[in-house]
């Protein structure tokens, strides 16, 4: 079977048993402040395992891709060493909201395994949980009879509470597992060793395929378990390993999965993949880390410098060093993969395809930075063996990390690199640093979080926010966090106007006000798994009792009328630049808007005026919402409606319409009545974000009409202080011209000066051990003039060691200049010799051994610098 007639397969077989098959999420995970990306099938239907959502069917399966990366399940330093851990992975799944458990689970998958793909029974193991006395939990006899209808029993293996109790987190839905196991060793290798002795012990071929959760339990913040009010079946197959297994290969990479890109990565190295474990090592990361780095961007996550954005950035640069490093690609390559990849999932995930010109210029864009960067980091490593790193013939640890922080080398290049030299690497050192970053982002990003006080048990929650700003509600549940050291509060009510972060918008803001006029401060209001949750800095003095939920009107209404414009900004971008452009990201609040679009060059001036201008006249034409709720997601895509990619919709969606004709888009957000509450749009600023998206910052209503009074107030301060003349802007051309001419002539006369001194400063050189020094502070405020006289005196005078220091704005910097022979000769570096002085001036600096300087802020430092210049003649 192909891997296509495989996952097919799977998806028929589930339907037949009266599963919805449902399309996978996004790699890139919104409204869940625990995780960057799915990790797993289970992460879309993660509130409804919580109870805080509905299940849309009792019964689903789905192939989702997941992306692990981060956290805690880390697989990246894996990837390309071995022959089945990925980046990015197909998770084949069914799952049971509430409906069947164990026994069907069990039963249809090994009836899948066994009959439909024709799997050996023989080489077949299975593992139950054992029990955990610390929990209390005796083993799973019910998971073990129905396996043994199945499953001779020597076969069915005992599993710990590490291989066969599943947990969310440390706390949350959790409950035990049965794994099923297949051995694909040889015959011979099967006779010799039992394979019940290799299950869950890291064989490469003997490996896991296929976990069955039973979701049974909630753990509390105590450690505690208390049982699920309904059953859950969660159970994941990992599709690569599967078409493996299928496929009778040893490793998933030589199935067509991974073939057609290796294949096409070998041809263009022209290097035979199986003849060098570095270069297979090499190829295998390759055709791994492509798909990772294309669906997220796809599923819109740019490579950036921070959180998921800087895990995608890594992910690439580890595919160009390979590409660089072991195959010698030294030009950008990774981005012609994209092709064959999209062509690849063609019908399966479609986002690609969609979007396969912009994935494509995006990785290029950031393999042409990268590999620039890499040189440098290069020249970086030379320039640190030259100046003889540690004198020990040892790579500093501190020195390895900032070339993998900051240059993207990994440690082995690093390593690779000293070898080169005949150097070792502080490996210590460097895990000391390594993990100190750690540290820090764990604490950066530390959440604690308690358990839910649950008041009312079983309602269910309401948002009225697109209707009202006021209503009355109750509080359901709540909680406390701490976040960064700091106590906060979050409330669930039974009833809502509060709009909770999403689609680019923040959160509203307000207050609740009891029975008893106790006001409390809603800070914040976001969407997590599910929930509508309200953040406080404190509880209620009663929390049981009922409230008013009144939202910060004044913000919420300048809020939408900035969310409105993005509609009509995305349309006018459409319109003026082509149908190219599409939404990347947005931010609206109260004060501006912002919003990322694809578009491949800088949008000029013209070109913003006609957007702005095709914004305000649709402002101006007050064209009314139309608003239609609850249309079945299919529906409003077959419509043409405008969709954003990398956004999870659910079964039925929210249609915002202004003009069928001009602005029709998906949408969760809350906008203006009619578009003439937007008052007017100015754009204030355009600029690149990543490769292929540029940004647009612009404000409305108030602050737009503020934004113009600041602009006309400017210019008319400016005409007064030009006298007021009639052509504004001749006038002013005139005096910045002026005003370069002078600059010019000052600089000359500076220079005048430098050279002048020169024969002064000549007069002063003394002879100390054969070498001609001078070591002088000058009245010279130009640092290029100081350096067109150092090197006037240093053709002038043979054999020079000199030391130069001036000021310029109340800012000490020293010039130091050695002539090449005293270099060869006296071992005299300048580059050296400045970072020595440097500190006195409490400042920094560099440069080659014949010409060095530093910049500081100590100008009483200088003396004692010039001081220590001549100890280094002084012998």
């Amino acid at each position: 079977m192909t891997s296509r007639e495989i996952r097919e397969a799977f998806l028929t077989f589930f339907s037949d048993k009266s599963h919805q098959i449902v399309p996978s999420a996004p790699v890139v995970i919104k409204n869940d402040p625990t995780l960057m990306f799915t990790n797993a099938g289970m992460n879309q239907f993660k509130d409804i395992f919580l109870g805080e959502g509905r299940a849309p069917y009792p019964r689903v399966a789905d192939t989702q891709r997941c992306l692990r990366v981060s956290g805690k399940h880390n697989d990246l330093e894996e990837v390309g060493i071995d022959t089945y851990h990925h980046t990015l992975f197909e998770m084949l799944g069914n799952w049971s909201f509430g409906d069947y458990f164990k026994r069907e689970a069990i039963a249809w998958s090994w009836e899948l395994l066994t009959e439909v793909y024709k799997l050996d029974k023989d080489r077949l193991y299975v593992t139950i949980f054992e029990g955990d006395a610390a929990d209390g939990l005796p083993r799973d006899e019910e998971a073990y009879g129905f396996w043994k209808e199945m499953v001779p029993e020597d076969r069915i293996l005992l599993g710990n509470k590490k291989d066969n109790f599943w947990e969310m987190g440390d706390t949350g839905p959790c409950g035990p597992c049965s794994e099923i196991h297949v051995d694909c060793r040889a015959d011979n290798e099967r006779q010799e060793i039992d394979g019940r002795t290799l299950v869950n012990a890291d064989h490469p071929q003997v490996i896991e395929i296929w976990n069955l959760v039973f979701m049974q339990f909630n753990r509390q913040k105590d450690g505690s378990l208390k049982p699920l009010p309904a059953k859950h079946v969660d159970t994941g197959m990992g599709f690569e390993r599967l078409v493996r297994v299928i496929q009778g290969k040893k490793s998933n990479y030589d199935t067509d999965v991974f073939q057609p890109l290796i294949g096409y990565i070998a041809q263009r190295a022209n290097i035979a993949y199986g003849a060098n474990e570095q270069t297979d090592i090499a190829m295998r990361v390759l055709a791994d880390h492509i798909r990772a780095i294309s669906f997220a961007i796809a599923d819109g996550q740019l490579p950036s410098n921070n959180k998921a954005g800087y895990v995608i950035r890594r992910i690439l640069r580890r595919a160009v060093r390979y590409a660089y490093t072991f195959l010698g690609f030294k030009e950008p390559f990774l981005h012609e993969l994209v092709p064959l990849l999209a062509n690849q999932f063609a019908g399966v995930f479609d986002e690609l395809n969609t979007q396969q010109d912009f994935v494509q210029k995006v990785i290029l864009e950031e393999e042409q930075s990268f590999l620039r960067t890499l040189v440098t980091g290069v020249q970086r490593f030379a320039h640190y063996i030259s100046e003889g790193g540690t004198g020990d013939r040892i790579i500093a640890g501190g020195f390895a990390f900032e070339l993998y922080d900051t240059y993207g080398f990994p440690i082995d290049l690093t390593e690779l690199l000293a070898r080169e030299k005949g150097w070792n690497v502080d490996m210590p050192g460097f895990q000391q640093a390594l993990e100190q970053q750690k540290n820090r982002s764990r604490a950066a990003t530390a959440i604690d979080t308690g358990d839910w006080v649950v008041l009312r048990a079983g309602e269910s929650v309401e948002f009225v926010g697109y209707d009202q700003l006021e209503c009355n509600t109750e509080v359901l549940k709540y909680r406390k966090i701490a976040a960064k050291g700091k106590e906060q509060y979050q409330l669930v009510l039974s009833v809502t106007p509060f709009y909770p972060a999403g689609g680019g918008q923040v959160g509203d803001t307000g207050v609740l006000v009891s029975t008893a006029n106790e006001q409390l401060k809603v800070t914040d209001t976001k969407r997590e798994n599910g929930l509508i949750v309200h953040y406080t800095d404190r509880l209620p003095a009663k929390p049981d009792d009922a409230f008013i939920a009144k939202v910060d009107a004044v913000k919420r209404r300048e809020t939408e009328g900035n969310h409105s414009a993005t509609h009509l900004l995305h349309a006018a971008l459409k319109q003026v630049l082509g149908d190219h452009v599409n939404q990347k990201g947005s931010l609206v609040n109260a004060d501006y808007l912002r919003f990322d679009f694809s578009h491949f060059s800088k949008v000029s001036e013209e070109e913003l005026q006609e957007v702005e201008r095709i914004v305000n006249a649709k402002i101006r034409e007050n064209i009314p919402l139309q608003e239609k709720r609850d249309v079945p997601f299919q529906e409003a895509v077959a419509s043409g409606v405008t969709a954003l990619f990398g956004e999870k919709y659910g079964e039925t969606v929210r249609v915002i319409t202004f003009d069928d004709r001009f602005s029709r888009e998906l949408c969760g957000g809350t906008h203006v009545r009619a578009t003439g509450a937007i008052g007017f749009f100015k754009i204030v600023s355009e600029s690149a974000v990543a490769a292929g998206v540029r940004r647009l910052e612009a404000i409305t209503g108030s602050k737009a009409e503020a934004f113009i009074y600041e602009q006309a107030s400017m210019v008319n301060e400016l005409k007064v202080l030009l006298n007021n003349p009639k052509d504004f802007v001749k006038a002013l051309g005139k005096v910045i011209e002026e005003n370069s001419q002078l600059r010019k002539e000052l600089e000359r006369a500076i220079a005048a000066r430098a050279l002048a001194l020169k024969d002064e400063l000549a007069e002063k050189v003394e002879s100390v051990n054969g070498i001609n020094f001078l070591a002088q502070q000058i009245d010279v405020a130009n640092t290029e003039a100081v350096k067109t006289l150092a090197f006037a005196l240093k053709e002038r005078v043979p054999d020079l060691f000199m030391v130069l220091a001036s000021v310029s704005n109340d800012k000490p910097s020293l010039t130091v200049v050695v002539s090449e022979n005293l270099v060869q000769e006296r071992g005299l570096n300048a580059g050296k010799i400045v970072r020595e002085l440097a500190p006195m001036i409490q400042g920094g600096g560099g440069g080659q051994p014949f010409y060095a300087t530093a910049g500081g802020k100590d100008v009483s430092g200088i003396q004692q610098a010039l001081a220590k210049a001549r100890e280094f003649v002084a012998l």
